[in-house]
């Protein structure tokens, strides 16, 4: 299991970063719309439908990420968009992991449907306009949701129970804890604050989200930095609830000892278009 993990790490950091770092946004957009039709794909697995019909989601998802590209929305953000979205991911997040696994199956199923489609596909133009900010933006977003879970998963181990007793969500997800959800908090802390310093020092051309927050003031920045960690666990949690709901431990086996793609993007989920959401509200 370890060996695939790391085959399957090295293979897509082989064709991600070369493609991040294009000095052109296209060829990383490119990639990630193979990876979002596939994301796309398990979710309609995730909600009951065949073979047939998950392509059909997949192609969907492709179809709309394709379209919003065609008509220049990468380069086009929007501060009211995101702050709508924003608002609904931290509503319906919320109701979500209220209502826990047994909650899920008694949402309709064309809404289960059309609601990861659009989840998707504006995770994807979120990505995508962050990409055009520029790579420093983008890194700045994608290592907050790495940072957190890594920072939460030694926390948890060293200190779960420990101080708080029960889990985070015990049916959703057994092994999360809430010392767990404090150390990525804190990872994340440390993470905002090295890399604020680090711009001001390279004077960095793009700033990166937490310089952007860090404009509006340093306590912007710690609760900007505790908001989007608490919101990458919510993205996990609700699609740990998903597959529990459907009886599936991972999204699909798309990835080598990683599970789908839906494990490894479900915390960006939220969290890409909120962090295009705060960038917003902190230049106004």
């Amino acid at each position: 299991m370890l060996k695939q993990r790391i085959i399957t790490a090295i293979v897509l950091l082989a064709i991600l970063l070369p493609a991040l770092f294009w000095t052109t946004p296209q060829p990383f957009l490119a990639v990630t719309l193979i990876l979002i039709a596939a994301a796309g794909w398990e979710w309609g697995r995730l909600c009951g439908l065949g073979q047939g019909g998950s392509i059909a989601v997949g192609a969907a998802t492709l179809a709309l990420c394709i379209a919003a590209w065609a008509a220049g929305a990468p380069g086009a953000p929007s501060a009211l968009l995101w702050t709508v979205v924003g608002v609904l991911w931290v509503i319906v997040g919320a109701a979500l992991v209220r209502g826990g696994v047994d909650g899920w199956p008694r949402v309709p199923r064309a809404v289960r449907i059309a609601g990861g489609v659009l989840a998707l596909a504006l995770a994807w133009l979120a990505m995508a306009q962050a990409r055009v900010i520029g790579v420093n933006f983008l890194l700045s977003v994608l290592l907050l949701v790495w940072v957190a879970d890594v920072f939460a998963y030694f926390a948890g181990r060293a200190l779960g129970g420990k101080f708080i007793q029960g889990k985070l969500a015990p049916v959703i997800s057994p092994k999360k804890s809430w010392e767990g959800v404090w150390g990525g908090m804190a990872g994340v802390i440390v993470l905002a604050v090295a890399w604020t310093l680090a711009d001001q020092s390279a004077q960095a051309q793009v700033p990166s989200l937490y310089s952007r927050l860090v404009q509006v003031g340093w306590w912007a920045l710690v609760l900007g930095a505790v908001f989007m960690t608490a919101m990458s666990v919510v993205g996990d949690l609700a699609e740990s609830l998903v597959k529990r709901s459907a009886g599936f431990k991972d999204s699909s086996q798309l990835l080598p000892g990683h599970g789908g793609v839906l494990d490894r993007v479900d915390a960006l989920l939220p969290t890409l278009p909120l962090a295009m959401m705060l960038a917003s509200l902190a230049q106004r």
